[in-house]
């Protein structure tokens, strides 16, 4: 083979392999597109979600026992529980208990992944009759969810 010959061929592949990268009609190349990485979740699947939110008499091994929604001053205390599914990164909560529009107290409690659960608790008085509510809030102060409930005699 010739020195002109070999230095065509040379020409061809590269002109050729030069317009194999380059768009075609479409305006796409056949290369592969970069693509997100795996662990990668929509913000909304990013975010922790409470599952399950009630007012219980006690809670045992992390299970609330008798759920209502109304309370005989005279059993002491009244629990709020909480489990969260998803919990993407460890977060702060808060559970801030209302008497009558007046806020009680707050307690700040931490979740962490992949789900968790966690409880608060009030011990009752004789003044402590009526209706009451607790927000569940998130570190930014986002209500998750407001149980409502009552103490009665």
């Amino acid at each position: 083979m010739n020195l002109q010959t070999r230095s065509m061929l040379i020409a061809f592949f590269l002109v050729a392999a030069f317009l194999a990268g380059c768009p075609n009609v479409e305006g796409q190349t056949d290369s592969v597109q970069p693509q997100q990485p795996a662990t990668a979740l929509p913000a909304e699947e990013q975010r922790m979600k409470l599952a399950r939110a009630v007012m219980a008499e006690k809670v045992e091994n992390l299970v609330p026992v008798r759920s209502a929604i109304a309370f005989p001053v005279g059993i002491g205390q009244v629990y709020c529980y909480t489990s969260f599914d998803p919990v993407p990164q460890p977060a702060i909560i808060y559970h801030r208990w209302y008497h009558r529009e007046n806020l009680s107290t707050q307690t700040r409690l931490r979740v962490y992944p992949p789900r968790w659960s966690t409880y608060s608790v009030i011990q009752l008085r004789e003044t402590d009759k009526g209706p009451w509510r607790v927000e569940i809030t998130d570190n930014n102060g986002r209500v998750l969810d407001t149980l409502r409930f009552s103490i009665t005699d």
